[in-house]
C-alpha cells in the first residue's frame, strides 16, 4: 500500500448524506460519517500513520489494478490481475433516499474471483475523530449461527460494525481477514456506522449482497436515463452530474464544494481546505446546469435550501448598513463551522497545517448576492406558467429585503470570490454580480408584480454598471481586470457574458478573453490569477483552476471561437482522472491537486459541454454567424 498514493488515484463512491473515497488499490482512504462533514473515520490521506484505512485486495506486491464505474451508476469496480488469476472488489453504499437524516450508514464490498485463484487480504483500522478518540474493539470468536464473522469498534459517539463472509482476527485494535476464492466464488464485507450504542446490523450472506448491489445499479441507472441531455459528450456530463449527485445531501438539497478536507493546491504548502461544507456561490451556480440536464427535482431542491438561509437572514435584526449574507454554511444550514488546525496530523505528503472547519465563513464576499438571484430566477424559470411564481409571497418579503440590504453594501471593498486572506479590495467580479442581483431582482418584480423598491434597486444596477465601466477596465491592459486597484486578471470574470453582464462578443469582452489568454491559459488550462502579481496572503503558489478551465471553454464559445473551444475542451478532458473525477487543480506535471473530487469543477463540465453543443448546432444548422460557417466540419 502506498504511503500517500496520488489524489486523482481514487473514486468516489455515496449514500446522499455522506461518501468514501477509495484508491484503485482497493484502499479506503477517506470516509466521514454520519454525514459529509463528520469527523473522518478512514482519514489515512491526511496521515498515513494516524488517520485509519480499509484495505481489501490481493495478498501480496504482484499484479496491476485497474478502476471503473459499473456504467451509469455510482458502483465503484477494482479489478485485480496477477500471475495467479483476474478478481473484483465492487464498493458502493445503498442510497439513503428518506428525507430523514441517518446515523446508519453501510459500505460494501464485494469481493469475486473472474480467473485463476486469488487470495485476498482486508485491513480494517478505523480512526475515530481523525484518531483524537480510541475505540474499544470486540469481534466474535467463529462464523456464529448466522455465518458470518463480525468485529465491532465501539467509539465515544460512534460505533462501527465490520461484518464478512470469511474469518476475521484480531491485531491489536483492529482486525485482518484472508479469503482464498476460486473462479466463480464471491465473498462480502460490510462496514456499518452508526450511534453509539446503536442496533447491530442485520447478517449479511453474500446472496443478500448481491441483491442489495443490483438494487444499488438499478437507483443510479434509473435516476441516470431521467436526464435529457443528448449531446456528444454523455459519459463525461453523465458522470459529471452523478458526482454531483453523491456530493449533494439528500435530505436537506445542499450540495457540498468537495468530499474531503485538507488535501494541499501544493504540495508542502498551507492552502488546505475544509470543502465539506455548502457555498452559496456553487450550489447558485449549479441550478441552471441542473436543469439543463433535466434535473428539476434537484435543482428545486437547492433553491429551497437557498430560499431558507435568505428568509433567515431577513429575520435577523440589522444594524445601519445592514450586515451581509453568510458565504457557507453546513449541509444542514448551521452556520457554525469554526476552522480548527488539526496540529496531530503531517498531512497529505507533508503539507499542513490540517484545517477544519473554514474561518473563510466570515469574509465579506458581495458576489453571493448575485449568485443567489440569479439561482432564484433559474429556479423560477423550472416552473410551467400553471405553477405559479415558484416564491411565495413571504419568500419575496424576504428577497426583497435582502436587495434592500445589498443596496448599502455593494459599494465597499470585500474579500472576494478566491477567499484570499490578503485584506479587501474593490472586485470586480463582485461588482459584477452585485449587478446581476439587482438585474435579476428587478426582472423578478416585474414578473410578479410584487411590491419592490424598484426605484432605488435600479439606481444601484445602473451604478454598479457605471462603475465597473469607469474602473474595472483598464485601458492600457484592454481588459476587465481583478480589482480597481491594480491590472492583475482574474478568470472569475470569464462569468461576465452567461450571467449577462456582457455581450459574449462585445469588442471590449473579446480584448479581456485575448489578454487571459496571453496570461492566465496554459494548453488549456486557466489560473484562477497570478498571485505574485496580486498577493493573497498566504505562501507558495497553486495549479491550474479546472472549474476556471470549464469556465474558459464556456466563454470563449460564446464569443464565437468554436474551434479552439472544443479543442480546448477535449484537451482538459484528458486530465480527468481514470473514472473520469476531477480534483480542484490540475499541476505542473498534470497531476490533480487540491479537494476531490470537486463539484464545481464538475458543474462547470457540465455548463461547457452545454454551451459547446449548443453552438456547434446553431452552426450545423446553418444558425452560426457566417465567420463560423468556413471552419473545416470534420473538427464538429
Amino acid at each position: 500500500m502506498q504511503r500517500y498514493p496520488p489524489i486523482a488515484d481514487h473514486g468516489l463512491v455515496g449514500d446522499l448524506q455522506t461518501a468514501a473515497v477509495i484508491s484503485s488499490q482497493g484502499v479506503v482512504d477517506w470516509y466521514a460519517a454520519p454525514r459529509f462533514d463528520s469527523p473522518g473515520i478512514f482519514s489515512a490521506l491526511l496521515d498515513h500513520d494516524v488517520g485509519g484505512h480499509f484495505s481489501l485486495g490481493p495478498d501480496g506486491p504482484d499484479g496491476t489494478s485497474k478502476q471503473l464505474y459499473y456504467p451509469g451508476t455510482a458502483v465503484l469496480v477494482t479489478r485485480f490481475m496477477s500471475p495467479d488469476g483476474v478478481g473484483e472488489l465492487m464498493d458502493w453504499m445503498p442510497p439513503l433516499l428518506s428525507p430523514t437524516p441517518s446515523d446508519r450508514h453501510a459500505l460494501i464490498r464485494v469481493l469475486r474471483c473472474m480467473r485463476g485463484t486469488i487470495r485476498f487480504r482486508l485491513e480494517c483500522a478505523p480512526r475515530f475523530d481523525f484518531g483524537r478518540d480510541r475505540h474499544i474493539l470486540s469481534t466474535n470468536e467463529g462464523p456464529g449461527s448466522t455465518g458470518e464473522w463480525r468485529a465491532v469498534f465501539r467509539g465515544t459517539r460512534l460505533d462501527a460494525h465490520l461484518q464478512a463472509t470469511f474469518p476475521l482476527r484480531r491485531q491489536r485494535d483492529d482486525v485482518e481477514g484472508t479469503v482464498v476464492l476460486n473462479a466463480g466464488e464471491t465473498a462480502g464485507v460490510a462496514f456499518t456506522v452508526c450511534d453509539a450504542g446503536g442496533e447491530a446490523p442485520e447478517p449479511i450472506a453474500v446472496g443478500g449482497l448481491i441483491d442489495r448491489l443490483w438494487r444499488a445499479i438499478l437507483f443510479w441507472q434509473n435516476w441516470v436515463r431521467t436526464t435529457r441531455y443528448a449531446g456528444r459528450w454523455p459519459d463525461m456530463v453523465h458522470r459529471a452530474a452523478i458526482t454531483l449527485k453523491l456530493l449533494t445531501y439528500l435530505p436537506t438539497g445542499a450540495p457540498i464544494a468537495a468530499a474531503t478536507m485538507g488535501l494541499p493546491e501544493q504540495v508542502g504548502g498551507e492552502r488546505n481546505w475544509d470543502y465539506r461544507y455548502t457555498w452559496i456561490r456553487d450550489g447558485s451556480l449549479s441550478v441552471r446546469a441542473l436543469l439543463d440536464l433535466g434535473f428539476v427535482n434537484e435543482a428545486t431542491a437547492f433553491t429551497d435550501w437557498l430560499m431558507r438561509r435568505l428568509s433567515e437572514r431577513a429575520d435577523l435584526p440589522h444594524g445601519p448598513g445592514g450586515t451581509p449574507l453568510q458565504i457557507m454554511y453546513r449541509v444542514d444550514g448551521d452556520p457554525d463551522l469554526p476552522e480548527e488546525i488539526l496540529g496531530h496530523l503531517e498531512g497529505y505528503r507533508r503539507s499542513s497545517p490540517v484545517r477544519v472547519g473554514n474561518a473563510a465563513k466570515d469574509q465579506l464576499q458581495l458576489d453571493i448576492y448575485g449568485e443567489a438571484l440569479y439561482a432564484l430566477a433559474q429556479g423560477r424559470g423550472a416552473h410551467g406558467p400553471d405553477d405559479g411564481p415558484g416564491l411565495s409571497s413571504r419568500d419575496w418579503t424576504a428577497v426583497a429585503r435582502v436587495l434592500d440590504e445589498l443596496t448599502t453594501l455593494w459599494d465597499q471593498p470585500d474579500d472576494g470570490i478566491w477567499e484570499t486572506r490578503g485584506g479587501r479590495k474593490d472586485f470586480t467580479f463582485s461588482r459584477v454580480m452585485s449587478w446581476v442581483a439587482f438585474d435579476r431582482g428587478l426582472r423578478l418584480a416585474d414578473q410578479l408584480s410584487w411590491p419592490a423598491d424598484v426605484a432605488r434597486w435600479r439606481t444601484a444596477r445602473d451604478s454598479v454598471f457605471a462603475q465597473i465601466m469607469e474602473k474595472g477596465w483598464h485601458s492600457d491592459r484592454r481588459a476587465f481586470v481583478q480589482h480597481y486597484e491594480d491590472d492583475v486578471l482574474d478568470s472569475s470574470l470569464l462569468l461576465a457574458p452567461r450571467v449577462g453582464f456582457t455581450s459574449p462578443t462585445d469588442p471590449d469582452w473579446l480584448s479581456t478573453l485575448d489578454a487571459m489568454e496571453g496570461s492566465l491559459v496554459s494548453d488549456s488550462l486557466v489560473y484562477r490569477y497570478d498571485p505574485l502579481a496580486s498577493p493573497d496572503g498566504l505562501r507558495g503558489s497553486e495549479g491550474t483552476f479546472s472549474l476556471c478551465s470549464f469556465l474558459w471553454v464556456d466563454a470563449v464559445a460564446r464569443a464565437g471561437r468554436l474551434e479552439q473551444a472544443r479543442f480546448a475542451f477535449e484537451k482538459m478532458l484528458t486530465y480527468a482522472n481514470h473514472v473520469g473525477l476531477f480534483a480542484e487543480e490540475i499541476g505542473p506535471s498534470g497531476e490533480q491537486l487540491g479537494n476531490f473530487p470537486q463539484a464545481f469543477t464538475h458543474l462547470a463540465l457540465i455548463m461547457a459541454a452545454t454551451t459547446l453543443d449548443d453552438a456547434i448546432d446553431r452552426l450545423l444548422l446553418g444558425q452560426a454567424p457566417k465567420r463560423l460557417l468556413s471552419m473545416r466540419p470534420h473538427l464538429w
